[in-house]
């Protein structure tokens, strides 16, 4: 299927979260690095937005510059980041603490790194809980068995004093999600959660994280590179490369019609799920250029297959297809051009 989160609730509206033209800039000893280059995106209540690219692109960079956690002495922020009538950008480091956690949460890649090895899972859920909500010992007790069993562990009163190594893959990400989701917040970063899990552990995450955006009215910003995933799970995706934005849309529209070179690259190098697949995959030829001194023009240019004249300079112009799609291209019907390109499709047996 395609795009099954489209018939979410609650996806209209005011936004939870808005990012307005978010810079995010590292000082190294090589020169300044932009990792994140004018992003703008809105999330709402129980919506599952994706942000898709290669590595490098400035997916996680964003997911943590959202929860302040890409702070320190040389990193430059700019742009907005609105969340509760608030921007997060301005807040002071205390202000983002109390954020964090309470209204505000991530899950990591990998959850083994992230939770304390020495303590038992239980013991770490019970003290977020008691941190942000301020319940008693007994009553923090309580809130982990809920937690843990709301995200699909069994036995969850027993788990409580099991410790992380305890756990296999699959369980230690669960017990992430419910970490994660222990005081209740109303946004939830997912960065790469599936990335070291077999397929099908994944469908139970992916599934699980989609019960929470429906029943909590929790948004989600999905950070993947897998775009298998997203097409089947996420409202919209916004596609990421060199650290600026090629293409947003609704994910069903997205990925059966890509818009983007880019884009259309990136859904021609993996196998589909559903509908004709392509006789052969297509890889991206190339590497994508340092951030430290990108190309001028189009930053794909280099590796892309309708490249012209015009893409070398200035920057491409942001164009929209008359409906809720947004691409960043000098040609104004990119499709046409590629479509000569595609290669043959063939009947799914």
């Amino acid at each position: 299927m395609y795009g099954a989160g489209a018939g979410r609730p609650g996806v209209n509206g005011e936004p939870l979260l808005s990012v307005q033209n978010l810079t995010v800039d590292f000082a190294t000893r090589h020169g300044r690095l932009r990792a994140v280059d004018g992003l703008s995106l809105d999330i709402h209540p129980g919506e599952i937005v994706a942000l898709v690219g290669e590595s490098g692109s400035g997916k996680t960079v964003t997911g943590l510059t959202m929860l302040g956690l890409s702070r320190g002495p040389n990193v430059t922020i700019g742009g907005q980041i609105l969340f509760g009538g608030r921007d997060l950008v301005g807040l002071s480091d205390e202000e983002l603490r109390k954020l964090r956690g309470n209204e505000l949460a991530m899950i990591f890649q990998d959850p083994l790194s992230s939770l304390n090895p020495v303590r038992t899972i239980g013991s770490q859920i019970a003290h977020s809980v008691r941190f942000h909500l301020g319940v008693s010992r007994a009553g923090a007790d309580e809130r982990a068995v809920e937690l843990l069993n709301d995200v699909g562990i069994p036995h969850p009163r027993a788990a409580l004093h099991a410790y992380p190594h305890e756990f296999s893959g699959g369980m230690r990400q669960r017990a992430m999600i419910a970490l994660a989701l222990a005081a209740g917040p109303k946004l939830l970063v997912a960065d790469e959660p599936t990335t070291a899990l077999d397929v099908t552990i994944q469908a139970q995450i992916i599934a699980l994280i989609e019960r929470l955006a429906r029943e909590q009215s929790l948004g989600v910003l999905f950070v993947s590179h897998d775009l298998a995933v997203v097409e089947d799970t996420t409202d919209r995706s916004v596609v990421m490369y060199a650290a600026s934005v090629m293409e947003r849309g609704p994910s069903a529209d997205l990925f059966e019609r890509p818009l983007h070179p880019y884009t259309w690259s990136l859904t021609r190098a993996v196998p589909r799920t559903t509908g004709p697949r392509l006789a052969r995959l297509q890889a991206i030829e190339g590497a994508p250029p340092s951030l430290i001194a990108p190309p001028s023009g189009c930053r794909f240019r280099t590796r892309c297959p309708v490249a012209f004249e015009r893409c070398v300079e200035p920057p491409p112009e942001r164009r929209r297809d008359g409906g809720d799609r947004v691409f960043l291209c000098w040609h104004e019907e990119p499709e046409a051009h590629l479509a000569a390109l595609a290669p043959k499709v063939a009947a799914r047996a």
